[in-house]
């Protein structure tokens, strides 16, 4: 497909524009004006939508086909939450807007959503109050690890390190290395799939300012450990981090606050079906219990005697602002009405749907390919392609042959413990039929593994572009249309 400077005939328009009515002010230096008009595509207006309407239509998304991402529970949005987050009432909001004064009611009902939605995900999680203001997952555990840092700052404690497992989320060390701590890795028990408890006594002690544990750990596996965790850490005064990316399998049934976890951050946009992916948008809300109360980040929504709602911002002891205005609203909108259509039977039956499709699918696949963990999962399995990299297939080349049968690529190379990793999670929507035919499907590339192992390696055929260099695509990106190469 032509990229849409190949379209571009100098002089044709899409748009007219009115005069400029208004005054021009000031004065732009010669030295810093173009010399020529800027060279931009020059199309009708159908041809304009008709060549963004062809793009949208190679675009792969959960609207059009399944997206078994592990790890980032890529679950169907209701379009039902579109419309909530379309309503003018919301969109026609203007950050700075008075809360009280001078028609400031106006803000009550988004100060009202916001200050609902927080009790809703306390109550979800079991913690005492939840900041909304995160705008993604690793800001979440970012803020997190700036609470902890500011308790034990208060207390005067000289913690130096943070501890966490070696199957945990990438940005897990990197929100602890930025919130100033060194990391340790602890092993995984490759038995059980969840974290090593007897290097995890070895490894702590008073320098340890936290434990981070995600659950269920990336290998799909609750961790049945999580009382004792708690109870060594808190032996010296480190906090429990709950990172709660894999939340969706658990909803309803299992809440961090009550096994003595003292943070946890949430994925709007993975658990309570808000858009995620393509870099935005998303939201990271964390929950702590009461003791991290204090430190919560600015502003904060308070409703009144009056029963009015307003931002609050008297909090000597806070870590102060960590995004602009009140974190990413439209998404925390979308979750809200999500929570208030399911309710809380809704909510625990669909986690109860992750755990059973991705159970179902597990054990369909499991006698043609090795599970890292053979047993019981949660909301996501992950598969091992050792066997078939040893015949000349690698995880990558089932991932290209399964864009060729239809299906967007489960996350692969993830967790790094795990060689050749298949990271696989269905989520609660996708029905029986997709998922039998996603089995057919890796059946079929299985069989093919040893019969013709080209058709895999060179995959995939169905898409515009096939396989790119990806190192050097990144090495030496060039992006730039030669426009003075293009005939008119």
């Amino acid at each position: 497909m032509s990229v849409i400077f190949e379209k571009s005939v100098r002089g044709r328009r899409g748009v007219d524009l009115p005069k400029c009515d208004v005054p021009s002010k000031g004065h732009i230096d010669e030295a810093y004006r173009r010399g020529t008009s800027l060279d931009l595509c020059e199309l009708s207006e159908l041809d304009v939508v008709r060549h963004f309407t062809a793009l949208s239509r190679k675009n792969f998304g959960v609207d059009n086909g399944f997206y078994p991402l592990g790890s980032c529970t890529m679950k169907y949005n209701p379009k039902a939450l579109e419309a909530v987050a379309r309503l003018e009432g919301f969109t026609d909001l203007h950050p700075f807007m008075p809360q009280l004064r001078h028609g400031g009611m106006l803000v009550q009902g988004a100060l009202r959503v916001l200050y609902e939605l927080e009790r809703l995900l306390a109550e979800i999680t079991g913690m005492d109050a939840v900041t909304l203001q995160p705008l993604a997952g690793a800001h979440g555990e970012l803020t997190g690890m700036m609470l902890i840092a500011a308790y034990h700052r208060d207390k005067g404690n000289k913690k130096t390190e943070v501890l966490i497992p070696d199957e945990a989320h990438g940005t897990n060390p990197s929100s602890a290395a930025i919130g100033g701590y060194a990391v340790r890795a602890v092993p995984t028990d490759k038995k059980t799939g969840t974290l090593d408890l007897e290097a995890l006594e070895q490894m702590v002690g008073e320098q340890t300012a936290a434990v981070m544990l995600t659950n269920p750990s990336t290998l799909g596996i609750f961790n049945s450990d999580i009382a004792r965790i708690v109870e060594i850490a808190h032996e010296h005064d480190a906090q429990v981090y709950y990172d709660g990316a894999n939340l969706n399998a658990i909803l309803g049934r299992f809440r961090p606050g009550d096994a003595g976890f003292d943070v946890v951050h949430m994925n709007l946009h993975k658990t309570f079906a808000t858009p995620h992916g393509g870099g935005g948008p998303g939201a990271g809300p964390v929950g702590v219990k009461k003791h991290l109360v204090d430190y919560m980040p600015i502003s904060r929504v308070v409703k009144r005697d009056d029963n009015t709602y307003a931002l609050d911002y008297d909090y000597p002891k806070s870590i102060g602002y960590i995004a602009t205005f009140y974190g990413n609203f439209m998404v925390c909108l979308r979750a809200y009405a999500y929570i208030l259509m399911l309710g809380a039977s809704g909510l625990r039956e669909a986690s109860g749907h992750a755990v059973l499709n991705a159970n179902y699918l597990m054990n369909r696949l499991k006698d043609k390919f090795k599970v890292a963990v053979p047993r019981t999962c949660m909301h996501e399995f992950v598969l091992s392609a050792e066997a078939e990299a040893e015949k000349g297939v690698h995880a990558t080349d089932i991932a290209k042959a399964l864009i060729d049968e239809g299906f967007h690529p489960p996350t692969i190379y993830f967790p790094l413990i795990v060689k050749e990793a298949l990271m696989i999670e269905p989520t609660e929507s996708e029905s029986k039929e997709t998922l039998d035919a996603f089995v057919d499907a890796m059946l079929k590339i299985s069989a093919q593994v040893s019969a013709c192992p080209e058709v895999l390696t060179s995959a995939p055929k169905s898409t515009p572009v096939n396989r790119p260099d990806e190192v050097k695509a990144a090495r030496d990106m060039d992006v730039a249309w030669p426009r003075d190469n293009h005939e008119q």
